[in-house]
């Protein structure tokens, strides 16, 4: 049977594909500024502080991570990733969303019609489970499933 986490939906949304993990906090603007300044077609991560992100392609994956960190930017930071359409195609986060990503998250999706996903408290287990590069699954109910 697949591993499954159930959380509380914030921006609603289905997704099967891969997905990228991040043990520790998620700093919004280290990681994605770089690839925004430049109008890039895809979001590298380019935190070198967090080793999980950086490098990586993170546009059009789910992203599975703790919670934020970092500035007061980091809403504004995902409403632009967004509106330029190189976003994640989920945050998925082990803990409760901090009021910066969620405010990011809502406005994308009500101003910039962003079809992201937010989904939250599906706990730690989540982040020792689900490895990068597994291919996940994410249901219109907060149900986030290990694809076998």
């Amino acid at each position: 049977m697949a591993k499954e986490f159930k959380g509380r939906v914030i921006c609603k949304g289905s997704y099967t594909g891969e997905c990228v993990v991040s043990k520790q906090g998620f700093n919004t603007l280290a990681t994605f500024q770089k690839s925004a300044l430049k109008n890039a077609k895809k979001i590298i991560g380019s935190d070198q502080n967090n080793p999980d992100v950086y490098g990586k392609n993170l546009t059009g994956v789910a992203l599975i991570l703790p919670q934020t960190i970092g500035s007061t930017t980091g809403g504004l930071v995902i409403q632009t990733i967004c509106q330029m359409g190189i976003n994640p195609s989920a945050l998925l986060f082990s803990e409760e969303i901090d009021s910066l990503a969620a405010s990011g998250v809502i406005l994308a999706k009500n101003w910039e019609n962003s079809n992201i996903i937010a989904i939250d408290k599906l706990g730690s287990d989540i982040l020792q489970e689900i490895k990068t590069g597994d291919i996940i699954s994410i249901s219109e109910d907060g149900v986030v499933k290990l694809v076998d």
